[in-house]
Parts: structure tokens; sequence; C-alpha cells
């Protein structure tokens, strides 16, 4: 699937050596929700590259208990474009993750869209995921766009092959190409409606 320009709603007669500036900040549970955020991410900046210049940061979520390293996660966030939060959706957010999003969420100029990315094991019943229902209510409170993805992720590092890689990240760049097809004029970076 190509993403074209049209379809996103920017302006294809920017001046291209200014690039717009796009942030992504990435929180994560642990290596494999963090390299489906990264893959999202690469998906992302693949397709969207070459007219936005994009920027991240991520964030494992055991890293956040440190006060100097909270700190910073939680500047980064505050003046990100777009966050992703990466889990597997099994019990709910750690206490570290819970008082980072608590932070950054209350900072003015927010993010526009909070993103999670949920992994669902095929044995779990679908029932209400409380890491969802939190992001949703944190993306209201902090009035930004809520997209959530749930997705079947591999159970061994050998089920990664480049084409589910590639599969799984454009269902979510899908997402997020919607998103961007709803960012009004006169944010961060240039769009046109």
């Amino acid at each position: 699937m190509e993403t074209t320009l049209s379809q996103i709603g920017i302006n294809e007669k920017h001046d291209p050596q200014h690039k717009p500036i796009f942030n992504v900040v990435i929180g994560y549970e642990d290596f494999a929700a963090g390299k489906h955020a990264k893959e999202t991410y690469d998906y992302l900046v693949h397709h969207l590259g070459g007219h936005l210049e994009f920027d991240n940061q991520m964030w494992k979520f055991d890293v956040l208990g440190n006060p100097k390293m909270k700190e910073m996660a939680v500047k980064d966030a505050a003046s990100a474009d777009l966050i992703i939060i990466s889990t597997h959706g099994v019990g709910d957010l750690s206490r570290e993750a819970k008082s980072w999003i608590d932070q950054w969420a209350t900072h003015p100029g927010s993010a526009m869209a909070l993103v999670t990315l949920v992994d669902r094991p095929k044995d779990e019943n679908s029932g209400v995921n409380p890491i969802r229902s939190y992001l949703q209510r944190v993306a209201r409170k902090a009035k930004m766009e809520f997209f959530a993805q749930p997705d079947d992720w591999p159970d061994k590092d050998e089920d990664f092959s480049l084409q589910q890689i590639s599969e799984r990240a454009q269902r979510t760049s899908t997402l997020m190409a919607d998103f961007l097809n709803h960012i009004p004029a006169g944010s961060r970076w240039s769009v046109s409606r």
C-alpha cells in the first residue's frame, strides 16, 4: 500500500530544504514491544520521510523509575507530535509508566495523538483491556486523538519474517496515516487541508 501526500494532508508545495519536523516518542514495555513500535516508526519514515523530518526517542518503562531519566522522558513526550505506547496488553501498566504518562499528559502543548500498540495473545479473551482504557482516558483528558492497534505478535524471534514485519507495520501505519489526515491546519508543522 502506497500512501500519498494528499491522502495524509501534507502540502506538496512545501520547500524541500525545510522539511517540517515530526517528533515521535515511543514508550515500550520490553524488547519485543519496543521492536514492534520501532518497526512501525521505520515504516512511517520510509513512506513519509521524503516530506517530513522525523525524530524519535524511545523509553523503556523500567528506566522511568530513575527520577533523572523520567524527567528527560517527560520533556521528550511534552514536545512530541505523536506518542506511541507499545505493550503486550496483559495486566496493567507499571507504576513508573503511569507516573510518566500522567506527568507529560498535563503539559500544555502535549502531543496531538496517542497511539497504543497492544498484542493480544490468541488464547486471551477479547474483554476490556485496562491499558487501552487508561490510555484512552489520558488522551481524552489531554485533548489528544487516540488510536489503538491490536495486533498478533509472533511468539518467537524466528517468527519475525520480513513479510510479517511489513504487514504489521503497514496495518499500524494506516492508523497513523488516518491521524495525519485529520491534523488541523496551523499545527506544529506544515499541513494543508
